[in-house]
């Protein structure tokens, strides 16, 4: 039998409550002790104490990183991080959360690849994310998909949609997994494919050896500079997998393995040497028989530079078309006041997107510009929709920025009027940006904040979903 104590909220057995009011002092002195701590405890705010396990779970440290490597970098939240100083990691995508831009990767370390834990990542309101050597979106890219990633820690750990973790968390050893596999540096600037990563940096998978065992086996390849010959070996020679369900590009054909064993190019068993065949290769993970613990699979094979442009067109116009339906995310640089609500904008539009969605942006053309979150997630009230609450004016002005553009940002800088500016258009904000030749479409509830019936939970998600890896 237990006893609740409506005033501390707490539950006591009541056996222990009847023996210590009974017997000694000693034990009615210990029990009184005990109340009030409890009541102490129980008498702070509920805030307060969310806020202490907020606290608790976003402890940062300032300790140096592994000897020789660069110390931990936390971007600031009005600017575009460099490159130069993200942290760099590779990993399996196994979770999407797509309305707020963030997921997880099981990624790549120093230990055996199936022990790793899922880590969590978000993307910066400005990151760039490819897929097939184009501009994507996270709801584009298949979980299993293998991804490269640079990425820091978090601008604003207080309204962080990930955890905090401690900035030296990549030097911690997470048992079979290893180290390297929870980074605190959870905030992405680039996201992209193996084919994305292949096509930035210039390089292809060279065939080495092909070993065909009732349509799947492995194939020996290794990652080099397009330029170089067939003989050189600058690179490790990588074994990967492949089966019936791996789809192979050539040209405008979409192939299988079957095929090109009926076409003689591959045996139906047994091994071929490939001689350095130059080749794209779409990179997944699956569970590896035989006691092999981090080995990857082959999605993909693009045959050739035909195949390899369709297959980035067709990801252009997907992303192209999303764009257009949930406004251009840009950055307020500056806000000018004018007369009865009036202003001028000044903003620049985020990057790495098909150049023709910035070919819209003219001088002397109409745009809408609207609120945002970090998430890029719409603002709205009551039953106006995104249109409804966007502040709107000709465009006055078109310029790009001199010097090196930062990645994230587009260097394309636009300055609108507008005869009546919101509160959520103000410098340092992130907001979204529509020509008035762009379809007028409501995105669906989960993309848009509803003022003010959400709560802080929906402005800056928490991160209790995902669980602490250190």
């Amino acid at each position: 039998m237990w006893l609740l104590d409506g005033d501390f909220g707490c539950v006591v057995p009541c056996r222990w409550f009847f023996a210590f009011r009974f017997r000694s002092r000693v034990c009615l002195f210990l029990l009184a002790t005990w109340v009030m701590l409890m009541s102490a405890a129980s008498s702070q705010p509920p805030a307060l104490k969310t806020k202490e396990r907020a606290t608790t779970r976003r402890e940062l440290s300032t300790k140096n990183q592994e000897p020789g490597r660069q110390e931990p970098f936390r971007p600031k939240p009005d600017e575009f991080a460099p490159l130069e100083r993200a942290h760099r990691y590779r990993g399996e995508l196994v979770f999407v959360d797509r309305a707020n831009r963030r997921g997880s990767l099981r990624i790549d370390g120093a230990g055996r690849f199936r022990f790793a834990g899922p880590s969590p990542f978000a993307l910066l309101p400005y990151a760039v994310v490819r897929y097939h050597g184009a501009p994507a979106d996270l709801r584009d890219i298949p979980l299993g998909t293998v991804l490269h990633v640079w990425a820091f820690l978090p601008p604003e750990p207080r309204i962080s949609s990930v955890p905090v973790l401690p900035a030296n968390n990549r030097t911690k050893k997470l048992g079979y997994a290893g180290t390297g596999t929870a980074p605190a540096e959870n905030h992405v600037l680039l996201m992209e494919d193996e084919v994305s990563y292949c096509r930035r940096t210039k390089q292809t998978w060279r065939l080495k050896e092909i070993d065909v065992s009732n349509n799947q086996g492995s194939i020996v390849a290794a990652r080099l500079p397009r330029e170089s010959s067939q003989g050189q070996s600058i690179a490790e020679d990588v074994t990967m997998t492949f089966d019936a369900a791996t789809r192979i590009w050539r040209g405008r054909e979409f192939l299988n393995v079957q095929d090109l064993i009926d076409e003689g190019i591959w045996p139906a068993s047994g091994k071929k040497i490939a001689n350095g065949q130059a080749v794209q290769l779409g990179i997944v993970w699956k569970p590896t028989p035989s006691g092999v613990f981090t080995r990857f699979h082959i999605s993909d094979i693009w045959l050739d530079e035909p195949a390899m442009l369709r297959a980035a067109r067709r990801q252009t116009e997907t992303h192209r078309t999303f764009i257009r339906s949930r406004w251009i995310p840009a950055r307020v640089d500056r806000l000018e006041y004018g007369e009865f609500g009036s202003a001028k904008v000044t903003a620049t539009l985020f990057g790495g997107m098909d150049k023709s969605l910035y070919a819209d942006f003219r001088k002397e053309r109409t745009v809408m510009v609207a609120p945002s979150e970090n998430t890029l997630k719409h603002w709205a009230s009551g039953s106006a929709g995104t249109v409804q609450m966007a502040s709107k004016g000709p465009i006055v002005d078109v310029t790009r920025i001199k010097g090196e553009i930062p990645l994230g940002s587009s260097g394309v800088q636009i300055q609108m009027e507008t005869d009546l500016v919101t509160e959520g258009i103000r410098p340092g904000r992130v907001v979204r940006i529509r020509p008035a030749s762009w379809p007028n479409l409501e995105v669906p509830r989960e993309e848009y904040l509803h003022d003010a019936r959400d709560t802080l939970e929906e402005r800056f998600p928490s991160p209790d979903i995902f669980p602490l890896y250190r």
